[in-house]
């Protein structure tokens, strides 16, 4: 059974996987009084998906207030018949900004719900990275499930994480003409209470832009000894890499798990556009082999630690909704610490240099370029796409005196 540590006034449990995740998620769905609103990125009707669901659908038929909000591109392959079945059980759900054009550009495309959290009661909390989805769907040939984590709240800070859900809630209402019905449950609100060991960081694109990314800088700034991270997707701007190697150069250890398995092609081959450099700076970057990996976790110092949905990317830092908790409690931080270091040590391979191929390095450099890109186009403006494009020539078309493209051969695979 997973530890359960003591922060302040709440009590904190750290799951990994789904195997730990769902019994413990079901069991509390069961136990409600009161209301269970669920956000998530993927709801899939899968096995893990379908026990969720009767979970929920058991709590709607004891009267217990329940809410579904799932995103309209992550789940847009929830079959309709299971929806209409969870509303016939008084399970009210629906879809944050729905897929209704598939192949038409539009510039919030990309502004996504990305957050996993679930609130149980105004008291118990679900935050972290684990979809609604089994662990081992799409896993292909893989015996390991996907490597992924969330924490388990119970305290105050289920009052503020649920004031934030419910605000979107009443957004996405407002928007099907439902103001009639929301008039007053919109009201809702809970007044932070301050905390010097637990904070939930949400971003969004209004006044919380960068708040998960200023944590991470911050606290890489302060680092004295060491700076893990795990990270499904990453591509950090150029101040998170500047920290990173900064924080190596002045003696601190920084340790990168990253994708391993090509999963999303386009940020995958991105990812190693960053390698050298980072490498050159003194940073250790590992590759997780098992499985996908999907998990969105740092450990800084052995004392500070956060779990969360939040990638390093410019799709999760610039445009998508998050929720991140941080944790600066020494137990729990170490806990965490050594999960991650035992997917390093068991399932990963350490990449200690890149010898690319003019092809190789032209593809991800290409791959990078493709995303800032988009984000660039779909998120902030086209002016964006000019300073990309003046970084992919120098990078791909740089030139020795005999005219040929810098580089070695292939990445070890």
């Amino acid at each position: 059974m997973p530890e359960c540590y003591q922060v302040e006034e709440s009590s904190l449990t750290l799951l990994q996987n789904g195997g730990e995740y769902f019994p413990a998620l079901c069991a509390d769905i069961d136990g409600a009084k009161l209301s269970v609103h669920l956000e998530t990125y993927i709801f899939s009707a899968d096995k893990s998906g379908f026990v969720v669901m009767a979970a929920l659908q058991r709590a709607a038929l004891r009267g217990v207030t329940v809410r579904v909000l799932m995103d309209g591109f992550g789940s847009s392959d929830f079959p309709v018949e299971k929806m209409d079945e969870m509303r016939r059980e008084r399970v009210e759900v629906y879809f944050f900004r729905p897929e209704r054009y598939r192949f038409k550009l539009r510039r919030h495309r990309l502004r996504r719900l990305h957050r996993k959290l679930v609130v149980i009661d105004l008291d118990v909390v679900y935050i972290g990275g684990i979809n609604i989805i089994d662990d081992k769907t799409h896993n292909g040939d893989f015996a390991a499930p996907r490597l992924d984590f969330a924490v388990r709240v119970q305290g105050p800070v289920a009052g503020e994480i649920y004031a934030d859900m419910h605000r979107l809630w009443c957004a996405v209402l407002r928007t099907k003409s439902l103001k009639n019905r929301i008039k007053y449950a919109c009201l809702f609100q809970v007044k932070p209470i301050p905390s010097a060991k637990i904070k939930v960081l949400l971003r969004d694109n209004f006044r919380h832009r960068r708040d998960i990314e200023r944590a991470y800088l911050e606290e890489i700034k302060a680092a004295q000894r060491e700076v893990i991270i795990a990270n499904a997707y990453f591509l950090p701007g150029a101040r998170f890499r500047y920290a990173l190697i900064q924080a190596a150069k002045r003696g601190v250890r920084v340790v990168l798990l990253l994708q391993g398995r090509v999963e999303q092609r386009l940020l995958h081959y991105a990812t190693h556009a960053l390698y050298e450099k980072l490498l050159a700076g003194g940073v250790e970057i590992y590759e997780y082999q098992a499985s996908f990996l999907h998990a969105k976790v740092a450990v800084i110092d052995g004392k500070w630690a956060t779990v969360g949905s939040s990638n390093i990317d410019p799709f999760s830092l610039l445009l998508a909704r998050e929720a991140n908790l941080v944790v600066k409690d020494v137990d729990f931080a170490l806990d965490l610490r050594e999960k991650i270091f035992s997917a390093i040590d068991h399932e990963a391979r350490q990449i200690k240099s890149v010898h690319w191929h003019w092809r190789a390095r032209f593809l991800a450099s290409l791959s990078y370029a493709v995303i800032r890109i988009t984000v660039g186009l779909l998120g902030y403006g086209k002016s964006e796409k000019f300073w990309i494009l003046s970084r992919l020539k120098r990078s791909v078309f740089k030139t020795n005196g005999s005219r040929r493209v810098t580089g070695a051969r292939n990445i070890r695979r």
